[in-house]
């Protein structure tokens, strides 16, 4: 739709009028943001924010969609409030600077390592991963797979390793988690099975690292794919009310990046390598929505894979070419050969010795000879 020239400048100076005139003691500190139009509403929406901070939203005035009339505003009490908590607030702006800064990532090859991504993670630099993309180990619902004390532990575990993530991934680059509630069999007919909403206790952590939530992916998978669980049996053989059981048929990908005021465009504009990152566009079709339905993979040698196809997807969507992939909880190695596949990198860490070996035999099949791949045993896992 196009719209008058100036429009956009009309709404700002029109808000500018509206704030002198509704607040008069906020003249100096209140302002606009970018104003855009929302054609949800059919109409221009200027956000409010202190001057001191254009991060905190205080307020919004909305216009119709000539940008003449005023239509809607938050309520004055609540931009008062705002603008008294966060008057004071100061964005820090610590990359501030007069001259372009093109970003290179710390030069790492594919890497793949035996140990606790705990430890091993503190031995890289910052920049040394451009994409994170994980799930992390099933809480107690697989025993074979892993084991905790209790929640808790398994939750403090978890922060420890995204922190980690945090400090090797570059600024403004993407944290992505596969994940989903968690069913834990009941232990007797006189107990109930436990299902655990792992990715709301989850958000909460990643938030307080430093990383800001993006977008729910829903990974769907074929009518029937959860019914080895049990889960809804009883109530098809009973049709009783409260025996309702859905049979899970999804999982959460969940979108995070790292904290930064700046925007996604900066990662773009400021990438060393413009070939990498034309080569790199999104070409034909793409998903639109964020439901994406793939079926999902199986391997004897591990409980829990990625399908190869939801890997594409993270890496073609979140990534360039030439880029380091990181999975803390690597498994069967699937994100490493993915990269692979798709002219990226890898550092792949677990800390089972079978799966470190599952990956070093199936790269040397899979992998091109020319492709260079580091395997290495962390200090805490080499025998004496």
């Amino acid at each position: 739709m196009k719209f008058e020239r100036g429009t956009t400048n009309k709404v700002r100076e029109k808000t500018l009028e509206w704030i002198s005139t509704t607040f008069p003691k906020f003249t100096k500190i209140l302002t606009t943001g970018l104003p855009e139009y929302d054609d949800r509403v059919d109409g221009w929406r200027v956000p409010l924010h202190t001057k001191n901070s254009k991060l905190l939203l205080v307020g919004e005035v909305r216009f119709d969609r000539e940008g003449e009339n005023i239509v809607e505003v938050t309520k004055k009490e609540l931009i008062t409030d705002r603008v008294n908590k966060f008057k004071n607030h100061k964005t820090k702006n610590k990359h501030k600077s007069s001259t372009k800064k093109l970003f290179y990532p710390a030069p790492i090859p594919n890497h793949v390592i035996l140990g606790d991504a705990i430890k091993v993670l503190e031995d890289f630099p910052p920049d040394t991963a451009q994409l994170v993309f994980t799930s992390p180990p099933y809480y107690n619902a697989k025993p074979e797979y892993s084991e905790y004390l209790d929640y808790q532990e398994y939750l403090d575990f978890l922060r420890k390793v995204f922190v980690r993530c945090h400090n090797v991934l570059s600024e403004g680059r993407f944290f992505i988690l596969n994940i989903s509630p968690v069913l834990i069999k009941r232990t007797s007919r006189s107990t109930s099975s436990q299902r655990i909403a792992l990715p709301y206790d989850i958000h909460p952590i990643l938030t307080q690292i430093g990383f800001d939530f993006i977008d729910d992916i829903i990974w769907v998978k074929p009518e029937g794919a959860g019914w080895n669980l049990g889960r809804g049996r009883r109530f098809r053989a009973d049709r009783n009310p409260l025996q309702y059981k859905p049979v899970p048929v999804t999982e959460y990908i969940l979108v995070y990046r790292k904290r930064t005021e700046k925007l996604i465009d900066w990662n773009i504009r400021n990438h060393y390598n413009s070939e990498l990152v034309e080569g790199s566009k999104i070409l034909g079709e793409y998903d639109v929505t964020n439901v994406w339905k793939i079926h999902p993979s199986s391997n004897k040698h591990h409980p829990a894979t990625f399908p190869e196809e939801l890997v594409r997807r993270i890496i073609r969507y979140y990534s360039f070419q030439d880029d380091l992939i990181l999975d803390p909880f690597a498994g069967s190695g699937t994100c490493g050969r993915v990269a692979v596949e798709m002219g990226r990198r890898f550092l792949l860490v677990d800390n089972q010795p079978k799966y470190f070996e599952l990956m070093r035999k199936t790269f040397s099949n899979l992998i091109p000879q020319t492709t260079r791949v580091d395997y290495d045993i962390h200090e805490e896992f080499q025998q004496e």
